[in-house]
């Protein structure tokens, strides 16, 4: 088997990082191609996989192929390698927003075709992955796609209609939690802590506060109860966040994302 990138990003960095560490794949059975030679040269450093600039490589001595460009850079790259398809290979992209039926209709043939949306996290081997395939991928295919994203995360399997959300809530989403971080630790500032003590402390509590709900499978509302003692102080903070339209907003927010994406 061997495992073929085309596009040589951070994201495929991560998806390369997981499945080398996990061992689910060996160096020698991925390579990756792109137009930057800087880092298709930290791929090879990093993970001693072989690199090229030249996508026919990839297309020729590859069983399962990474669409792992923009999405603005998708349509030529598929008009550069729709002949070059073998019939057994399996495309897996990362595009956002680029539909099974769309990405299908540009190869103009028929392939197999898993679609996924990672997240950053993934760099650190704690992303969420959305995946979902066409009908001629088959149930050992789609094992092969959670597998690899298992290793660099966990993944869930979606049907399409749900992937734009995906996009929102696991793919933006982390823009919007760093955001609340940061936000989190400039008021840990203002109130006399030293910024580099703040950010570890709200990284932290971020962290822990996700594993706890992963952990305990309860509702966040209730996690949320547990912290907001009768007269306390959580209980006033909240009272702020609601009168500033906190959850409002960004619901607002992950909804602007749906609708961009179904627009790309």
């Amino acid at each position: 088997m061997k495992i073929g990138f085309i596009g040589g990003g951070n994201m495929a960095s991560a998806i390369i990082g997981g499945m080398i560490e996990k061992k689910v794949y060996d160096s020698n059975q991925v390579m990756a191609s792109g137009k930057d030679a800087v880092s298709l040269e930290n791929l090879h450093n990093k993970y001693g996989i072989e690199v090229t600039e030249d996508n026919a490589v990839i297309m020729e001595q590859c069983d399962v192929v990474f669409l792992s460009v923009k999405p603005q850079i998708l349509p030529y790259v598929i008009t550069e390698i729709a002949p070059m398809v073998k019939k057994e290979q399996l495309f897996i992209s990362i595009a956002a927003g680029k539909t099974i039926a769309w990405i299908e209709n540009e190869f103009g043939k028929e392939i197999k075709l898993v679609r996924v949306m990672p997240n950053t996290p993934a760099l650190v081997g704690e992303g969420c992955t959305g995946i979902c395939a066409n009908e001629r991928v088959s149930a050992s295919e789609l094992d092969l796609a959670k597998t690899v994203f298992d290793s660099c995360g966990t993944s869930y399997l979606v049907p399409e209609h749900l992937m734009d959300v995906v996009g929102a809530a696991s793919g933006s989403g982390p823009a919007f939690v760093f955001m609340f971080m940061e936000a989190m630790a400039d008021a840990a500032v203002m109130g006399g802590m030293p910024r580099d003590l703040a950010y570890k402390m709200v990284a932290q509590t971020v962290l822990g506060s996700g594993k706890l709900m992963l952990e305990t499978e309860k509702h966040p509302g209730m996690l949320k109860d547990m912290v907001c003692s009768p007269g306390g102080t959580t209980i006033c903070g909240v009272k702020v966040l609601e009168e500033a339209g906190m959850r409002g907003a960004i619901m607002g927010a992950l909804d602007s994302c749906v609708q961009k994406s179904k627009k790309i």
